[in-house]
C-alpha cells in the first residue's frame, strides 16, 4: 500500500498508481526475475540494482526551476497488499505545440491476465491528461502481441499506423503497430462511461 511519503497518484478499485522510490528495487528485481518467460522478446526491463538505479534517475523529476520531466514512470501496485503488478512509462514528452509522449509498459508474474493492467493503465492515462496535461500519448507495440494491442484498443487507443523495423529488441530489429490516445478521445470515453453506468442504475 502506498505510504504518506509515496502517495497514490491515482487509485482504483483494484490497482493504484504511484511513483517508484529507492526502496522498491528488491520486489521490482525479484519481480523482474519472476517475469523473464513472460517479457521474452517483448520488453527488457531493469534487471540489476544498476540498472534499477538508471530507471529511478530516468524517471525522477526535475529539480523545481529546471524545466520540466521529459520522462514520467508509474509502478501498478495492488490495493490489497502493495504488491507490485505492472510498470508503466511516458517517455520523451514534448510539450509546446505538441503535447505528446510515448507509452511503454509491462505486467508482472503471476499478475499478468487478471485485469490489474487494464485498471492500472486508465489510472496511469488519467494522470497523464490530468496532471501532465498531455494532448497525446503513443504507444508502439509488436503485432504479434495480440493480448497487449487488444488491452490498448480496449482502452480507447487508434491504431495509426505500422512502423517497419522500429525497434531493436532482442538482438532484432522488430516491426510495431502504431497506435495513439487523445485527450479528447479519453474525454468522451469517460463520458460514455459515465452515461452507461447511469443507464444501468
Amino acid at each position: 500500500m502506498p505510504s504518506p511519503r509515496n502517495p497514490a497518484l491515482r487509485r482504483g478499485e483494484q490497482v493504484h498508481v504511484r511513483a517508484p522510490r529507492a526502496d522498491d528495487a528488491k520486489a521490482f528485481l525479484a519481480a523482474v526475475r519472476a517475469s523473464r518467460v513472460l517479457h521474452a522478446g517483448w520488453v527488457s526491463p531493469p534487471a540489476t540494482r544498476a540498472a534499477f538505479a538508471a530507471y529511478l534517475a530516468r524517471f525522477r523529476p526535475p529539480p523545481r526551476g529546471t524545466g520540466e520531466a521529459r520522462h514520467a514512470g508509474v509502478l501498478v501496485a495492488r490495493n490489497l497488499d502493495g504488491a507490485l503488478v505492472g510498470v508503466l512509462n511516458f517517455s520523451e514528452i514534448v510539450r509546446g505545440a505538441f503535447q505528446s509522449a510515448y507509452l511503454g509498459y509491462y505486467a508482472f508474474e503471476p499478475h499478468a491476465g487478471q485485469g490489474y493492467m487494464r485498471e492500472g493503465l486508465a489510472l496511469a492515462l488519467e494522470h497523464a491528461f490530468g496532471a501532465l496535461k498531455l494532448h497525446r500519448v503513443e504507444v508502439n507495440i509488436q503485432p504479434d502481441n495480440t493480448r497487449s494491442v487488444a488491452l490498448v484498443e480496449r482502452i480507447g487507443f487508434v491504431r495509426e499506423g505500422y512502423s517497419r523495423r522500429y525497434v531493436k529488441i532482442g538482438g532484432r530489429w522488430r516491426d510495431h503497430v502504431r497506435c495513439a490516445l487523445l485527450a479528447e478521445d479519453w474525454r468522451a470515453a469517460k463520458r460514455r462511461a459515465r452515461r452507461a453506468r447511469e443507464d444501468a442504475r
